[in-house]
């Protein structure tokens, strides 16, 4: 990989960390923010559901038009959007303007942005790096999003917030203003060569957006292997976002944590996340893309079983770092097996819809979660998480096999070499 760092791929990689640094700075700074405005774990993680919310109400549309426009272009100016949101709320915080309306705002227009950029962003890596090698590019990718978003970012947004509240957001704009620079000058290297649908099949009539989600829409629901794969990472989010919709007030509450060390416990995640990058390939290619989904559904029911009965902080940070690693795995293998089967043509429209399920659920669990830690208790959602993802574990266990997710005769096969 060290031949492709150098190239367009380099920038991408660097833009994709600096983005991922920004998030992760959010990741710890936004809850902080709330968690000093309301107790109210309903009110915490209604913050979460507004930013993935524009991914059930927008996700499909987004991909309809990251397929008709220039996708470069589309990064470059949502970066740049992105970087003017957030330097709005430092402002606000720093004059003590912050509220909830005003934060439900700003996360809401993050996730507006992110279900253009991120389906955007995968879309264009295939034209970056060769075929051969986009395993091990996304395997990168990952690690710089777990080291920015989860191990790097948590523990800076929060020793940020503690310096002052305003600071970790003024960060996050400058993240965001770099990272789509640097998309920009990847788009200007290239001689802006075209990057959407409808440039690469100019002769094809345009038709209304609602019949190119449809085309998506079909084309996922009829390839069994990414059918699977996408129920079953909603349902899994579901569960995820629920469980961890007020995760700040579980870290003070359960664990006696201080900011910072919410943020150290966030980062615990990353430390896993980088090793499950490092091994994917390894692990692929010895034991194939079934048992290591198999492996992750287990990993992700005990992790929840474990987070609801401990009080121990360390005990909490080993359990995130297996789940790390486990979630790094399944995103590198879920994007890659996407990326390989879905014609360029019609990527972000299938994304999208991928991402719908990914992304909506994840929303979803987090409006459910919150209201679920006000009624019952700040554990109540993971046990929650813990039941239903062991009805889930076991009724999907027999579709998690390498024979069923690589049972389309017409589409490759994942190869992690």
């Amino acid at each position: 990989m060290s031949h492709i760092l150098r190239g367009a791929y380099g920038k991408f990689w660097l833009a994709s960390g600096l983005s991922s640094l920004a998030d992760g700075i959010t990741l710890a700074a936004g809850p902080l923010l709330m968690a000093q405005i309301s107790t109210d774990p309903a009110v915490v993680g209604g913050a979460v559901f507004a930013q993935q919310l524009p991914w059930l109400l927008f996700s499909l549309f987004s991909g309809a038009f990251v397929d008709r426009v220039d996708r470069w272009l589309t990064v470059g100016v949502v970066g740049i959007g992105r970087a003017v949101v957030m330097g709005t709320l430092a402002y606000l915080v720093w004059q003590g303007w912050a509220t909830i309306p005003i934060v439900y705002a700003a996360v809401f227009l993050l996730g507006v942005g992110a279900t253009l950029s991120d389906n955007a962003g995968q879309a264009l890596l295939p034209s970056v790096v060769a075929a051969d090698d986009l395993a091990k590019a996304n395997a990168w990718l990952s690690g710089a999003r777990m080291v920015g978003n989860q191990f790097g970012g948590p523990p800076l947004g929060g020793w940020l917030f503690v310096v002052a509240a305003a600071v970790p957001f003024g960060l996050d704009a400058a993240c965001f203003a770099l990272s789509a620079l640097l998309m920009l000058s990847i788009r200007h290297s290239m001689g802006d060569a075209p990057t959407s649908a409808e440039t690469a099949a100019p002769t094809k009539p345009r038709r209304s957006v609602r019949q190119e989600i449809g085309e998506g829409m079909r084309w996922l629901w009829h390839h069994r292997p990414l059918r699977i794969l996408a129920i079953t990472i909603g349902l899994m989010n579901i569960t995820y976002g629920g469980a961890f919709a007020a995760y700040v007030l579980y870290a003070r509450e359960r664990l006696g944590l201080s900011e910072v060390g919410y943020g150290f416990l966030l980062a615990a995640t990353a430390v896993g996340g980088v090793m499950g990058t490092l091994s994917v390939a390894r692990l692929g290619k010895r034991f194939g893309t079934g048992p290591l989904l198999r492996v992750g559904l287990v990993v992700e029911t005990l992790t929840y079983l474990v987070l609801a009965v401990t009080r121990l902080p360390w005990v909490a940070a080993a359990t995130l770092v297996v789940f790390g690693a486990h979630a790094a795995i399944w995103g590198v293998v879920s994007v890659t097996l996407r990326q390989r089967i879905t014609p360029s043509e019609l990527f972000g429209r299938v994304n999208s819809v991928y991402l719908l399920f990914s992304m909506g659920g994840f929303a979803l669990g987090s409006l459910l979660g919150g209201l679920i830690g006000q009624a019952f208790g700040i554990t109540a959602p993971f046990w929650v998480a813990f039941v239903a993802m062991t009805v889930m574990t076991a009724g999907a266990w027999r579709t998690m096999t390498s024979s069923a997710i690589s049972s389309e005769p017409a589409s490759p096969a994942i190869d992690l070499k």
